[in-house]
């Protein structure tokens, strides 16, 4: 007799009832299961970056940086889709506001949203142009997209100038001093041929890197010691930069006694001049050489000096793979000397190769190496020094800190070009104790370009317009024909 005759009517039935209801379980806690992941993974959660540009990463540092900030933040993007720092600017600002939720992210088109972005410029105050507002407790500040993208030299062989996104370090920057209380004072040294934060020369002017300065949350001022009886208490770091003339002995003393009260200061001393502050240098353990430092494997037209690899050091770290460049610089060697607890720690911050010297007959037009006179590489042209208290004694002494480089036209308005103003910003945050700025380098914007001859084309459109659907149309035909059979 059949098996299947066995099966009442009955049974039959409840087994149906049955796998129906397991079926309904099993899709009932397939839905469960489901939401419970969800629920989980939008409180437990980790982000990985699979693409292989790093304009959406942020580093360690950024994400500090929100992590302490309490105050709820509110962005606004004013950028148009086109621009070219769109892109950049839309999947950073992203990866803030996951880091942070107490960001409120908006972004607004002036061309398609008049109205909302007239509502914009008159409640900040804006002159019109694309950028980007971050408010905190009723202060803002703005960052214009033009300053987003920086230009580098052209490549070889005709290549397009590099390009680099800076936003992480503007946006970084516009929050920590949204919430800073109060703006640190940077002087600039005046009354000796200095260079001046006031000067727009094209050349010799510090204009650019002031208006960076003032970018960071600082406030830029001149000072003349002729005309004080000292450096201000109010000043967080003292800059010297390019003096023509000798110091005053009595000028001399006021910035010792600066040093002496745990003071911060930035030497950019170029060569070929006599300062009066060598004593002062070799005090705290480095000599200003009367030469220039040349490097034939590192120089164009030989009178710069081009320096891509650096000593390991808070202020360089962030600058792998970028180069800076030095016009005419001098040696700033470390002096061997006697170590303690209570010495200055001098490090190199940057300098030539191997193949590179300290000429001291710049003016020969012909200069070689001379072992007799010259000083063979790698010679120091910068160099960070640091006298802090004694190791193992935990007491809350604040350091002193100065960083020497034997060029100021390095952060002239002319001479800003590749890493040149972010080792001058990293060495004024080093100076200033403001770690969570120092490890915000510049991203570089890669392109991804399809170049193809026309035979190339041509043999891309026979696979995909026509090989990849014949596929897909055979093998339908083919299953169509197999259930007919």
């Amino acid at each position: 007799m059949d098996a299947r005759t066995s099966i009442s009517p009955l049974a039959s039935r409840l087994r149906r009832l049955l796998l129906r209801a397991n079926l309904a379980a099993v899709v009932a806690l397939s839905v469960v299961l489901f939401g419970m992941v969800n629920y989980l993974s939008l409180r437990h959660y980790d982000r990985f970056h699979w693409s292989g540009t790093p304009l959406a990463r942020i580093s360690d540092q950024s994400r500090l940086l929100l992590e302490n900030t309490a105050q709820d933040i509110r962005i606004v993007a004013l950028i148009r889709p086109a621009n070219e720092a769109y892109r950049g600017v839309e999947s950073l600002l992203q990866e803030y506001a996951v880091r942070s939720p107490g960001i409120s992210l908006e972004f607004v088109d002036p061309d398609r949203d008049r109205a909302r972005t007239e509502q914009l410029v008159r409640q900040y105050g804006l002159s019109g142009g694309e950028c980007v507002v971050f408010d905190i407790g009723g202060r803002h500040q703005s960052v214009a997209a033009a300053d987003l993208i920086e230009y580098g030299a052209s490549g070889a062989d005709g290549e397009p100038p590099r390009r680099e996104f800076r936003g992480e370090q503007y946006f970084s920057s516009a929050i920590y001093a949204l919430t800073q209380a109060t703006r640190p004072v940077v002087y600039f040294l005046q009354g000796h041929g200095d260079r001046s934060p006031d000067n727009f020369d094209r050349h010799a002017g510090y204009s650019r890197i002031a208006a960076r300065l003032r970018d960071q949350n600082l406030d830029v001022e001149r000072l003349d010691l002729g005309e004080t009886k000292g450096v201000p208490d109010r000043c967080a770091l003292l800059i010297v930069a390019g003096p023509l003339q000798e110091f005053a002995p009595f000028e001399i003393a006021r910035i010792r006694d600066y040093l002496d009260r745990k003071g911060r200061l930035l030497f950019l001393l170029d060569a070929r001049t006599k300062t009066g502050l060598e004593p002062l240098l070799q005090e705290w353990g480095v000599q200003l050489g009367d030469d220039v430092v040349v490097d034939e494997t590192r120089t164009l037209s030989g009178r710069e000096l081009h320096v891509a690899s650096y000593p390991p050091h808070a202020i360089t770290a962030p600058l792998a793979d970028l180069a800076s460049v030095f016009f005419l610089p001098r040696s700033v060697r470390i002096l061997a000397g006697e170590t303690g607890a209570d010495k200055p720690a001098v490090s190199p911050l940057a300098t030539c190769t191997s193949a590179g010297w300290a000429e001291f007959d710049p003016d020969d037009p012909s200069a070689h190496f001379d072992p007799q006179v010259d000083i063979p590489g790698p010679v120091p042209v910068a160099v960070a020094i640091e006298r802090g208290p004694v190791p193992g004694v935990h007491v809350q002494i604040r350091p002193t800190r100065l960083v020497v480089v034997g060029d100021s036209d390095f952060a002239s308005n002319g001479g800003l070009m590749g890493a040149n103003a972010d080792l001058f910003l990293n060495s004024v945050n080093w100076l200033l104790d403001r770690g969570e700025l120092l490890s915000l380098a510049p991203r570089a914007l890669e392109e991804v370009r399809l170049v193809m001859d026309a035979r190339q084309l041509r043999n891309l459109f026979w696979i995909v317009a026509v090989a990849l659907p014949g596929v897909v149309a055979a093998l339908g035909f083919w299953v169509a024909w197999r259930r007919r059979r």
